[in-house]
């Protein structure tokens, strides 16, 4: 049922090497699920040598010819559908149908950057002087790093995968060592597809040496990142040093503003099935909730009633509604987080502990008035935990919406279009969602403003990010 796993290096897969090994664990029930070969220097070189030599021809091949290769990516990872995302349940621990649609969602990504990579148009400029023709082209780049989580190990690789390949780009990338199978089935299916040897590299090893060999490489001319914030400042650091440009998709903590002429079922049952999707681990996971007075205590009820409904289980059992958290360091921090609000006298509306047996599970929790000096405030809980507060207003709302320096996604439920307006123009984040929470699709740009980062994924943004832009002054004589 799961993968062979290897690295990814030259067309070549290299199931063993002497830089040693990691066992990779399924949280569901906490057993083995196979051995994970880690890259060494020698690998590491190897990889960076293979996309350099690759960048020359690849960024040559037409983007028709590139975006076949993607489109037909695409059609066999859903003619695999079933495979992939057992591999991704198991060693994730998502249900099996979140994470079926992840991977339908990442064949997208590779379809929709398949036609954009046609579209990466030039101008021409006006000139000056008779006979002078000015334009102004879209090149790649060059070889790219990227560096995924484990959280959405199939959405987030294709959304740096697919644009740089668009784009013309080679890239090395270094997928999280806990869900390292979903990646290296994609690879697969790009292989398959055509794609050639050194396009495409795929590494593991220990994160910290991998991720700075790769960034001091002169080889590597652009980085993408997906992950926390300190490591992100870390990375750009790094690519400051290189002058290195560098994509960046940090943590987040967001904001959801319920109003009180809002759909209060629908709102809670809403935000709360999108706060338990992925068991809360989401980088654009509503968390801290923010409910005027008047409708504060029925939603909470209908928050209450909803969670309590949800079965938490092994992904692959049918009927299980949320799974299991990813790792013991979850578990921990869950646990943290609940008892010091409790501590500071929040209040428990549903949840706040691990359910006993086999297998990392936790009991979806809420927690309501929540002081604003409890740590959950503060710091991103990445797991199933929502906070709720009581406001008086909007205004008031939107303030504290505001307080934290992460700018990732915030959502909003009114049925004024003029309170709509308020929250959207004056909420500071990088992508909002008013009256329903879908708000990364491959057309559409995703990312955050300050410490949630810069820079965009999706769209055409997120195809210009893996290109550089030439001027070309041609006096015809």
């Amino acid at each position: 049922m799961y993968t062979k796993l290897a690295l990814l290096i030259d067309g070549e897969w290299i199931e063993g090497t002497e830089a040693g090994s990691e066992i990779v664990l399924n949280p569901a029930t906490e057993q083995p699920l196979g051995t994970l070969p880690h890259a060494g220097t020698a690998e590491l070189d190897r990889a960076l040598q293979a996309a350099s030599r690759a960048f020359e021809g690849w960024k040559r091949t037409s983007p028709y010819e590139r975006g076949e290769i993607l489109r037909r990516a695409a059609n066999l990872m859903r003619e695999r559908l079933d495979h992939i995302a057992t591999v991704l349940t198991l060693e994730e621990g998502k249900t099996l149908a979140e994470a079926k649609g992840e991977i339908t969602a990442a064949a997208e990504f590779f379809d929709w950057f398949a036609e954009e990579g046609r579209r990466s148009y030039g101008r021409t400029i006006p000139a000056r002087l008779p006979d002078l023709r000015q334009t102004v082209t879209q090149e790649p780049v060059g070889p790219v790093a990227c560096f995924t989580p484990w959280n959405f190990p199939a959405v987030t690789p294709a959304r740096k995968i697919a644009p740089a390949l668009a784009a013309g780009c080679t890239c090395i990338i270094k997928p999280a060592e806990e869900t390292p199978g979903t990646t290296l089935e994609m690879a697969r299916a790009l292989i398959d597809a055509g794609l050639p040897k050194g396009v495409l590299n795929v590494v593991f090893g220990e994160p910290a040496k991998v991720s700075e060999y790769l960034l001091r490489s002169p080889v590597i001319r652009k980085i993408s990142f997906t992950g926390s914030t300190p490591v992100g400042r870390h990375l750009a650091r790094l690519a400051g040093e290189t002058l290195t440009l560098a994509t960046m998709e940090l943590g987040g903590h967001a904001p959801v503003i319920v109003a009180k002429d809002a759909d209060i079922r629908r709102a809670a049952e809403l935000s709360m099935s999108i706060k338990l999707r992925n068991t809360g681990q989401v980088c654009t996971s509503p968390t801290r909730f923010f409910v005027e007075h008047a409708v504060y205590e029925e939603y909470l009820e209908h928050a209450r009633a909803f969670v309590e409904k949800q079965v938490v289980g092994d992904g692959l059992q049918a009927g299980t509604t949320v799974g299991p958290v990813a790792n013991t360091r979850r578990v921990a921090a869950m646990d943290d987080l609940i008892s010091d609000a409790l501590s500071h006298s929040a209040r428990l509306i549903a949840g706040g502990e691990r359910i006993a047996g086999v297998g990392l599970m936790y009991k979806p929790t809420i927690l309501a008035d929540m002081p604003d000096q409890a740590k959950a405030m503060a710091h991103e809980p990445f797991g199933p935990l929502a906070l709720v507060q009581p406001v008086n207003d909007i205004d008031q709302a939107i303030s504290r919406a505001n307080a934290l320096p992460y700018g990732l996604a915030g959502y909003a439920f009114t049925s004024s279009a003029a309170t709509a307006n308020r929250i959207a123009e004056r909420l500071e984040v990088g992508v909002i969602g008013i009256n329903q929470m879908v708000v990364t699709i491959p057309e559409t740009p995703f990312g955050g403003i300050g410490d949630s980062g810069w820079g965009r994924e999706g769209g055409i943004e997120g195809l210009e990010a893996y290109t550089v832009k030439k001027y070309v002054g041609h006096l015809c004589v």
